[in-house]
């Protein structure tokens, strides 16, 4: 089984005051990911969105207002974002940022883990696997945040709407009752003149899920929104770390959790993962610019998504009307090569063990080719 995968984007940035930028990202999307994007939590194509289509479709998945506020006259070089103005940033500064992004924009930052585009594929490496983060079936949300950061410290906190149904392109349109509040704090620090990062996100979700209890004494298969269009709060926890152990190699690990008492609603199906892995330069045969990467995820359901899943139910991207549980198994290689300015290729080789969380399937290798150009 073959399938690929197109995106191509253009970032406009308009300055309107001091410290104030607009941002707009149109996007053209085509192609869907390995059976229809179901069959595996730890996803393998984190460029794979949950609704594809056989055409280009263009649509803007960015669009918002950034204003930053300088607490400091001291500067620090910019941080490479392609959706920010390259020039010097405010050591110490607070960001406020409204409209339409991803959370992932903000929230989970990893420096070796995190961009799909340039660094490991799947969605356990992506972000915290067990963290339902608020999105559309694209990816995208309507919201704000605000960060203060000093080069030490930071925290971060926002607000976002949340998918009107499971897995679903809409968003809830009461945002007064469906919503998602994010907070994080951030500590930056060097161990052995090396920097490293520690973060820890918090999060509550309030969606028209269902208990995994209600959906087991009731219909098993009104899985899409609670029939009494009542909501449920689920609770979230991701502990992120980083570390630059030498000039060329870096590692990370992520833990994260959720409550696993209602349905996971948007990002993917574990209700606990713990992931690490290194990134290595390839300074050290002549190609500085290359990348390798290696990681590993293991992740798992709670007691009641188990029961759910053995008794026949059918979540958003896993479930197969059996269930043999075991907890699922991700490790992933790639190999990111600079072939001139602006134009990279990764090969990919991923395997997963008990796929869906069940040891009756599986294992499968996955292998990728991935082409980027940014300018």
């Amino acid at each position: 089984m073959q399938r690929n995968t197109f995106s191509g984007d253009l970032i406009l940035g308009r300055r309107l005051w001091e410290g104030a930028e607009f941002v707009l990202n149109g996007q053209v999307i085509r192609g869907f990911g390995l059976s229809g994007t179901r069959g595996v939590a730890g996803f393998p194509n984190g460029e794979a969105f949950r609704i594809g289509s056989e055409v280009p479709a263009g649509f803007i998945p960015r669009a918002y207002l950034r204003q930053t506020i300088g607490l400091s006259t001291d500067t620090v070089p910019p941080d490479g974002d392609q959706q920010r103005f390259n020039r010097p940033l405010p050591r110490e500064r607070i960001t406020i940022t409204a409209g339409k992004f991803s959370v992932l924009d903000i929230f989970d930052d990893n420096r070796y883990a995190h961009d799909p585009r340039t660094q490991f594929l799947n969605w356990a490496f992506v972000a915290g696997a067990a963290f339902d983060f608020a999105n559309d079936a694209k990816g995208f949300t309507n919201g704000v945040a605000a960060e203060w950061e000093n080069g030490s410290w930071g925290a971060r906190l926002g607000g976002f709407q949340v998918a009107r149904r499971v897995n679903s392109l809409s968003l809830d349109p009461q945002p007064g009752r469906g919503w998602q509040v994010l907070a994080q704090l951030d500590r930056f620090y060097e161990l052995g003149g090396r920097p490293g990062a520690v973060r820890l996100l918090g999060g509550l979700s309030r969606t028209r899920s269902q208990t995994y209890d209600a959906l087991l004494t009731g219909d098993i298969e009104a899985t899409n929104e609670n029939p009494r269009g009542g909501y449920r709060i689920k609770q979230m926890l991701v502990l992120n770390m980083e570390q630059e152990l030498t000039n060329s190699l870096g590692a990370f690990a992520r833990l994260s959790w959720n409550d696993g008492r209602s349905q996971q609603w948007m990002y993917t199906q574990m209700d606990w993962a713990v992931s690490a892995g290194v990134s290595l330069q390839g300074a050290a045969w002549a190609r500085a610019l290359d990348v390798v990467g290696l990681a590993g995820n293991i992740g798992g359901l709670s007691l009641g998504q188990r029961r759910f899943l053995e008794a026949g139910g059918l979540g958003f991207i896993i479930g197969d009307g059996r269930l043999n549980y075991r907890p699922e198994t991700v490790a992933e290689l790639y190999y990111d090569a600079r072939l001139a300015p602006g134009f990279n290729m990764a090969a990919n080789l991923q395997f997963i063990a008990n796929p869906g969380h069940n040891a009756d399937r599986g294992p499968v290798a996955v292998m990728g080719l991935r082409l980027r150009a940014a300018f």
